[in-house]
C-alpha cells in the first residue's frame, strides 16, 4: 500500500469513527429529551388529577408521592437530581382557605435543546 493509500485510508476511518461518534451523542440527547417529555407529562398529569380529586392544587411534588399519585419524583434526565424541579405556582387566588398550590412543573436545566428553546419552558 502506497503512503497516500494508508492516508486515505486513515482519513476515512477517522472520519467514520467521528461520524459515529456524534451520531450516537445526537441519539443519546434526543432519548434524553425523549424521557424529559414523559417524565413532564406524567407530573403534569398527577398535578391535574390530584388537584381535581381534592379540590385543590398540590403544595408540592412531594404530596403526589406521598398520596400516590405518583411512584417516585423522577430525576431530571439533563440535571441529574430530582431535585430541581421547577415547580410553578398557582397565581391565581381562591376564596376561603383553600392554599394555593403548584399547578404546572418545569425542567430546572438552563441548557437549550435540540429544538433550541430551553428545557426550563418545556
Amino acid at each position: 500500500m502506497t503512503k497516500m493509500h494508508l492516508t486515505m485510508v486513515t482519513a476515512l476511518a477517522l472520519s467514520s469513527v467521528l461520524y459515529l461518534g456524534c451520531r450516537s451523542r445526537s441519539h443519546e440527547l434526543h432519548s434524553k429529551e425523549t424521557v424529559l417529555k414523559n417524565d413532564l407529562y406524567a407530573m403534569r398529569d398527577a398535578i391535574n388529577q390530584y388537584t381535581e380529586d381534592k379540590k385543590k392544587a398540590p403544595q408540592d411534588l412531594d404530596t403526589l408521592v406521598r398520596t400516590g399519585y405518583l411512584r417516585n419524583i423522577p430525576t431530571d434526565p439533563f440535571t441529574g437530581s430530582n431535585a430541581t424541579w421547577q415547580a410553578v405556582q398557582d397565581d391565581v387566588f381562591t376564596l376561603g382557605d383553600v392554599p394555593l398550590g403548584i399547578t404546572d412543573v418545569h425542567s430546572g436545566s438552563s441548557r437549550i435543546s435540540s429544538e433550541g428553546t430551553p428545557y426550563s419552558s418545556w
